[in-house]
């Protein structure tokens, strides 16, 4: 088994964002200390009300009731999974960078005679805002089967499973305590979602760059550049030992994704005695056929003390990169490395695709996203559009520029909501309607009932279907939202619908690029 994964960021530690959500008991020793950025330590003689106060996450002893064979101290439930439930405590874990996992480290450092016999991890990924409301639901997919584990050590285990997860769940078998859970892997972005943004920090962790190596980091992890947040304290940054001889410091981030770079942050935040005098940041592109091999400037500037130096309009123009090299002379620490910039068109053969399409055709498409025919008229005459974020903005102000009986025909185009069947008016949107209701094709008697009434008390009032985005959404929470609108005034209405509307259209649009791609 290889440990070279333990180079890679840690996915989970509180300070990247990572949280442990809830757990079925913490008697002894807070969930939180599980995902604490510090190493644990040990105080011999602090002890609290309930005893010996640990750094890291421990549950009481179990006891079992023979009347009832399980255990019989109170706490949640463990969250349902196929296989023989068994004596175990958990707790659920929130990645602070949802990504692929490489390895695992279950620390019980000072856990001596009380640590766990055994442990396994199960993840799932949630897309949820709200993720403790979506842990109901959600469906857990073992990443380590159930391993031994050693007292006060570092018990580290290779994960083979490459999905991208969010959530991490953390068994113990059949109680004890865990010093720190590290969680290392490549952080993976929701690049749909990313896309949509327009402009992003190129070279941020969260996003899926990385610092590949560095001259010297003897002071401060090099991944500690390109982290997400601001620096705490002098720790958390990059900074190399004092050079003696000749020669200067460097480090070089892979980006998460091709891109021309816009601006830059070089942040010496609490580097008072120790910031380089002086930096420069070039970059290269290495993903081609015939890569560029030599570096080109970007960059080359003084730096000063605990600034956060802010650099644009300075900024050559060297094209997309794929590669950026920080050095500094000659030595010294940086905080944080920020590369604003535009994606590389990855999407540029659908753009390209729905650019050259005939206009009957191009209508045709943009109809699958709206039904007003007056939207697809207009986005077809607005062809071609530069990039992703410039087709979702010209759809919505498209949109909102339309009038009310444009809206209207938009609205009829649309199933009710649980209706077995869509409206003629449906058109090509009607596959994309039918998975969009998924969560309401599958319902019971009385709650297709409920909802053909209550559609049918909207349309009454209002004249119109009851339009909604149903991604995501479960029959119940789309009868209550309905029951709730339909006292509201028609003029409300008519502006919520729009809003909802405009919603679809968006992922209806993403829907239509990865369509146009094949």
């Amino acid at each position: 088994m290889t440990d070279e994964f333990l180079d890679l960021p840690d996915l989970a530690c509180d300070n990247v964002g990572g949280y442990a959500l809830v757990c079925n008991d913490d008697f002894f020793a807070s969930k939180d200390n599980l995902l604490r950025a510090h190493a644990p330590v040990w105080d011999e003689h602090e002890y609290g009300d309930r005893g010996k106060v640990m750094d890291g996450w421990e549950t009481r002893r179990r006891r079992f009731d023979p009347a009832f064979g399980h255990p019989s101290h109170d706490g949640v439930p463990p969250i349902a999974e196929t296989g023989p439930t068994e004596a175990r405590d958990w707790c659920v874990v929130r990645l602070g960078l949802p990504g692929h996992i490489h390895g695992v480290v279950v620390d019980t450092a000072f856990f001596r005679g009380n640590y766990p016999d055994s442990c396994a991890i199960f993840a799932t990924t949630i897309t949820d805002p709200l993720d403790a409301r979506a842990l109901d639901t959600a469906t857990w997919t073992p990443i380590l089967p159930r391993s031994p584990l050693a007292g006060n050590s570092e018990n580290v285990f290779a994960i083979a499973d490459r999905n991208r997860y969010t959530h991490l769940r953390l068994d113990i078998f059949p109680d004890g305590g865990v010093a720190r859970l590290r969680v290392h892997g490549m952080p993976t972005p929701d690049w749909p979602k990313l896309r949509a943004q327009g402009a992003i920090d190129l070279a941020a962790l969260e996003h899926g760059a990385v610092v590949e190596t560095c001259s010297d980091m003897f002071f401060g992890s090099r991944n500690n550049l390109i982290k997400p947040g601001n620096p705490p304290n002098m720790s958390d940054g990059w900074e190399t030992r004092r050079r003696r001889g000749p020669g200067n410091d460097w480090a070089i981030v892979r980006l998460a994704a091709p891109g021309s770079v816009d601006r830059l942050l070089i942040d010496t935040t609490h580097f008072r005695g120790n910031a380089p005098g002086q930096c420069t940041v070039e970059g290269i592109r290495s993903d081609l056929e015939a890569p560029d091999t030599t570096w080109r400037m970007l960059l080359a500037t003084p730096l000063q003390p605990h600034t956060r130096h802010f650099f644009d309009a300075e900024l050559r123009r060297i094209g997309v990169v794929t590669h950026l090299k920080l050095s500094v002379f000659p030595c010294g620490g940086v905080a944080r490395l920020r590369a604003w910039g535009t994606l590389e068109l990855e999407d540029h053969r659908a753009l390209i695709a729905l650019a050259t399409m005939m206009p009957a055709d191009a209508h045709t498409a943009f109809l699958k996203c709206c039904g007003s025919t007056a939207w697809a008229t207009a986005m077809t005459q607005r062809r071609p559009f530069e990039d992703l974020p410039a087709l979702l903005r010209t759809a919505e102000r498209v949109w909102w520029s339309l009038d009310e009986a444009a809206h209207r025909e938009a609205f009829a185009a649309h199933p009710k909501i649980g209706a077995p069947r869509p409206p003629a008016q449906a058109g090509a949107t009607a596959a994309w309607a039918k998975d969009e209701q998924r969560s309401a094709s599958s319902i019971g008697q009385a709650m297709a009932d409920a909802l053909t009434g209550a559609n049918a008390d909207y349309d009454a009032k209002h004249g119109f279907s009851f339009i909604v985005c149903a991604t995501g959404r479960s029959a119940e929470t789309m009868l209550a939202d309905l029951r709730a609108r339909t006292p509201s005034s028609t003029i409300v209405e008519l502006r919520t619908a729009a809003e909802e509307q405009i919603k679809i259209t968006r992922l209806r649009i993403n829907k239509l690029m990865g369509e146009l791609l094949g």
